[in-house]
C-alpha cells in the first residue's frame, strides 16, 4: 500500500454542523401534482435534471422522464457539460455541482440542498492538501472527482472511479510518480492494480469504509450462489472477495450480465433502484457495514444523498435559490484537470470502439 498522511479528518467531519438551505419550504401540492409542477418549471426555466445513482428512486425516475441523466459522477459531468439546456440541476453532494459549474460557467447550476456534502471533500481541506503538495513536489497530483473546486485548482489530474486506474497506469507507464488524494482505499486499489508508486491521502467515504469483511464472508455461505459486486473505495478485505470490483455504472452493468440470479452488493444502497430497473428477475442484497452481533446488517446510504428530495427541489426551481458559484480564477484553474480527465475518456472511448469494429 501507498504511504498515507495521517490527519483529524473523522473529528472535523463530526464538528460540521449540517444546515438545510432549503429552511423557507413554499406549500406545493403532493405527490402526482407535485411532480407536474417540478416537470413545468423544468421546461419553462430551459433546465434539465442530472441525478446520481445514490439519490433517491423518485428523483431518478424524474431525470430519466424529462430528458436528463440518472449515472455516475463522470457521466453527470460530460452530460451537463453536453446537453444545451441553460440550466442543469445537480441531484447528488455539493462537488458535482461544483464541477457542472466549473464545466458550464455561462450556466446556472442549481441544487435542491447546497450542504449536501461528502465526507471525502471535508477529509481533505485545501490548506492541508496543499501542505501534503509541496511537501512531495516531485509527484503528479492526482485527485478524485469527490473533491472541492480548490483542491482540483491544485490538482494535475482529476479522475472518477470509472477511469482511474486506467489514468494512473497511463501516468506510469509515463515515469511519473504520484500524489493521490482523497480517498486511500481507492487509491490502494489502484496502486495495486497498476503498479504505480503512489503516496496516499489519508481519507475515506464514511459509507464504504464501514462494509465489513469478516461479516460479508459469512453472508456469502449464507448465499454461496450470489455474485458479490464492490465499490473500490471499499476496505481491501471487502475488495478481496469481490467478483467485480468497479464504479457505479460497471457494478449496475455487471448486474445485467453476469449469469448469477443473487447479487451481494457493497456500495450506497441506492444503486439498488437501477439495478432493479436493469435485471428485474434477479436479487439484490446488501453487503453488511455492521460487525458481528449488531442488531442490523447493513445501513450503507449516504446521508448527504438523503437530503436530496422533490420539496427541496421544488423550492429551488420555484425560487431560484441554491445556485453554485466559484471564483472565476479558481474555476479556469480546477478546468485544467478536468478537461483532461474528460479528453483522456474521450480518447480511450474512441480507441474501445475502433477495436469493436475492427
Amino acid at each position: 500500500m501507498g504511504k498515507i498522511l495521517s490527519t483529524t479528518v473523522a473529528e472535523k467531519m463530526q464538528d460540521r454542523v449540517v444546515v438545510d438551505a432549503s429552511t423557507d419550504d413554499v406549500a406545493v401540492p403532493q405527490s402526482d401534482e407535485l411532480l407536474c409542477e417540478i416537470k413545468r418549471m423544468l421546461t419553462e426555466q430551459d433546465a434539465v435534471l442530472v441525478a446520481h445513482y445514490y439519490t433517491a428512486p423518485e428523483l431518478q425516475d424524474l431525470a430519466d422522464e424529462t430528458g436528463g441523466t440518472v449515472s455516475d459522477s463522470l457521466e453527470m459531468a460530460r452530460f451537463g457539460h453536453e446537453h444545451p439546456a441553460k440550466t442543469v440541476v445537480v441531484a447528488g453532494v455539493r462537488f458535482m455541482g461544483e464541477t457542472a459549474k466549473i464545466l458550464n460557467p455561462e450556466k446556472r447550476v442549481l441544487m435542491p440542498d447546497l450542504e449536501a456534502t461528502c465526507s471525502l471533500d471535508l477529509g481533505c481541506p485545501i490548506d492541508e492538501f496543499s501542505q501534503f503538495c509541496e511537501a512531495h513536489p516531485d509527484r503528479t497530483v492526482v485527485v478524485y472527482a469527490n473533491t472541492s473546486a480548490a483542491v482540483k485548482a491544485r490538482a494535475d489530474w482529476v479522475v472518477t472511479s470509472s477511469i482511474g486506474a486506467d489514468i494512473i497506469r497511463h501516468l506510469a507507464e509515463r515515469g511519473e510518480k504520484i500524489l493521490w488524494a482523497p480517498d486511500k482505499y481507492l487509491g490502494d486499489y489502484i496502486q495495486k492494480t497498476t503498479g504505480a508508486d503512489m503516496v496516499l491521502w489519508n481519507g475515506a467515504c464514511i459509507v464504504h469504509e464501514e462494509f465489513k469483511a469478516e461479516v460479508l464472508q459469512g453472508l456469502r455461505a449464507k448465499h454461496p450462489e450470489a455474485a458479490v459486486l464492490v465499490h473500490p473505495e471499499s476496505p481491501a478485505g471487502v475488495i478481496e472477495q469481490a467478483d467485480v470490483v468497479g464504479s457505479t455504472t460497471a457494478l449496475i452493468k455487471a448486474a445485467q450480465t453476469l449469469d448469477a440470479e443473487t447479487f451481494i452488493v457493497a456500495t450506497d444502497k441506492g444503486i439498488f433502484h437501477k439495478m432493479q430497473q436493469a435485471a428485474p428477475s434477479k436479487k439484490f442484497l446488501e453487503a453488511p457495514t455492521a460487525g458481528v452481533g449488531a442488531t442490523c446488517e447493513s445501513c450503507a446510504h449516504c446521508r448527504w444523498m438523503a437530503m436530496n428530495d422533490l420539496q427541496k427541489l421544488y423550492n429551488t426551481l420555484k425560487q431560484g435559490g441554491n445556485e453554485i458559484f466559484i471564483d472565476e480564477s479558481m474555476r479556469q484553474r480546477a478546468m485544467i484537470p478536468i478537461k483532461r480527465l474528460l479528453d483522456f475518456a474521450r480518447e480511450r472511448d474512441s480507441q474501445v470502439l475502433g477495436q469493436g469494429n475492427a
